[in-house]
């Protein structure tokens, strides 16, 4: 299948990867035509240093390249998928299939990410979010790896399924995609959390009462809003819970060691030097909590520090 991937972050370029061994015709899109000059001068991506770039894999900065793709995968930061969806509307082929990677929820809706997505491009696509237990740098390096992907039309998700299958790369398939979108992007929040914890120097006791109280309030929300509360123990829930909070590749967890150690909120965002979205789901999460009338403790104590000093 000819497949355009939009954001050539780490995460969309080894999902790229996945699909090109898959054998599928991919082509990677960069908003700025000075980061797909990087990847074509270099053979590698910055943020997947040393992963090799096959010459097969497509590089451009322009959007047309999803014409005549039978799926598109959406892998900008949170905040650009809306931007992103509305630009490439007009350009896609009649019932592609519209693949969500990305993690957050929408600052101003308080939408899911596959909701802003459907606002853009109405119904005539189907619309499937993928997520899981999953840094980028791993699945880049071919370590074995085990993702979900979800939407309200269990085909497409069944369909996205079979893309992105292979012997290293098991995808699981559920039709319960607000559990799936929650838990994807609140667990970046507790992720925060666990390096502040880490960066104070407290212990494994602290990051485990952080972690299973902070899945606790994920899946509280995630049930208000209509997820399945069976979700929140599965892949998009506590496996990504766990890989954010432990891994020193999760860019929320070394943002969070650096607040504990005492840097101010903005200069460990920048010093991460790449999206840190717990950052942004914090905000957006505590504002969807209130909405719904919800108790998210850990959350709301984020969000004090965060915002608040």
């Amino acid at each position: 299948m000819k497949i355009a991937v939009l954001g050539s972050g780490g995460w969309g370029t080894a999902l790229a990867l996945v699909l090109l061994e898959n054998g599928h015709d991919v082509t990677l899109w960069s908003y700025a035509e000075e980061e797909s000059a990087v990847l074509r001068q270099t053979g590698e991506n910055p943020m997947l240093k040393g992963v090799a770039l096959p010459k097969e894999l497509k590089l451009t900065a322009d959007l047309s390249c999803v014409k005549g793709c039978g799926a598109v995968v959406l892998a900008t930061p949170s905040f650009a998928v809306r931007t992103t969806a509305r630009a490439a509307a007009p350009l896609l082929d009649p019932g592609a299939v519209l693949v969500s990677v990305s993690k957050g929820i929408e600052k101003d809706t308080s939408l899911t990410l596959t909701e802003a997505i459907e606002q853009e491009v109405g119904d005539a696509h189907p619309i499937v979010a993928l997520s899981g237990p999953s840094h980028a740098e791993e699945v880049g390096r071919h370590i074995p790896t085990v993702v979900v992907t979800a939407s309200k039309d269990r085909s497409a998700a069944e369909q996205v399924q079979d893309l992105f299958m292979n012997e290293r790369f098991r995808v699981y398939a559920t039709d319960d995609v607000v559990g799936v979108e929650l838990g994807a992007a609140l667990k970046n929040v507790i992720a925060l959390c666990a390096g502040i914890s880490d960066g104070m120097g407290y212990g494994d006791n602290t990051k485990a009462a952080l972690m299973t109280r902070g899945l606790t309030e994920i899946a509280r929300l995630g049930v208000a809003m209509g997820g399945r509360r069976e979700t929140f123990a599965g892949l998009s829930g506590m496996g990504a819970l766990i890989v954010t909070c432990t891994s020193m590749h999760s860019r929320n967890r070394r943002c969070g060691i650096l607040i504990g150690k005492g840097m101010p909120t903005q200069q460990a965002v920048k010093e991460i030097g790449a999206v840190v979205e717990g950052y942004y789901a914090a905000a957006n999460a505590r504002t969807l909590a209130r909405k719904v009338g919800v108790e998210m403790p850990i959350t709301e104590a984020a969000y004090q520090v965060l915002y608040e000093g």
